[in-house]
């Protein structure tokens, strides 16, 4: 399914803390949409910043972002200022990683790969201005969504009719599919579906479909 179009009042922007919609208001968004994959905020973290984000990412407050979104903190807490002292009084283990020269596709690339008890996760995101982001990557899975709308995210093994089953039971719900992106490692293997919704998934159908024999993980992404 095609990507909506952004729209003017996307691109002027969202109400943040600066001094960059890109490299701080679109860094805050990645980096929630890993805390509520997570679970909460990591006790250890790695962040790789990709070529221009390598270069500016200290000047411009990424650093900070991705920490203040790691712990739930929304674009315009005035919190992020201080997310290095935070993360370290709260105990989180953190690294950065700028990588100058890689073959990224969008020069404002990050990945960060963190670990909360014993769920260990890398996710890859965009930040393509405006406050806007995409998320490319789900534990090395090829996923496509913006973080915007209600996402549900489900790791299963890669079952005949899964995909349709679960379209049936949105449909059951009364909710509507906006995208839908489906990777998978191998035939047979593990797979990634990610569906944005219109509105969100009852706690009783979400509950329901992690209760499927073929289905690993579930998890209802707020919008970030």
């Amino acid at each position: 399914m095609t990507q909506e179009p952004s729209g003017i009042f996307d691109m002027l922007g969202p109400i943040m803390i600066g001094p960059s919609s890109s490299h701080t208001a679109g860094v805050v968004r990645i980096a929630r949409v890993a805390h509520y994959l997570l679970g909460g905020a990591p006790e250890e973290v790695t962040v790789s910043f990709y070529n221009s984000f390598a270069m500016t990412y200290k000047g411009h407050g990424s650093d900070k972002a991705v920490l203040a979104g790691l712990m739930g903190f929304a674009v315009d807490d005035e919190r992020i200022r201080d997310a290095l002292s935070i993360a370290e009084e709260r105990g989180i283990r953190f690294a950065f990683d700028p990588v100058i020269s890689s073959a990224k596709t969008h020069p404002n690339t990050i990945v960060i790969r963190a670990r909360r008890g014993d769920e260990v996760l890398s996710i890859e995101g965009v930040s393509r201005g405006g406050g806007l982001i995409l998320i490319t990557a789900i534990d090395e899975l090829h996923t496509n969504f913006t973080g915007q709308l209600p996402t549900l995210v489900v790791r299963a093994r890669d079952v005949r009719g899964a995909v349709a089953f679960l379209a049936a039971v949105l449909t059951y719900d009364s909710v509507n599919i906006a995208t839908l992106t489906v990777s998978r490692r191998a035939k047979d293997d593990l797979a990634l579906q990610v569906y944005e919704l219109d509105e969100p998934l009852r706690p009783e159908s979400l509950s329901y479909i992690q209760t499927l024999k073929w289905v690993e993980r579930v998890w209802l992404i707020p919008p970030v």
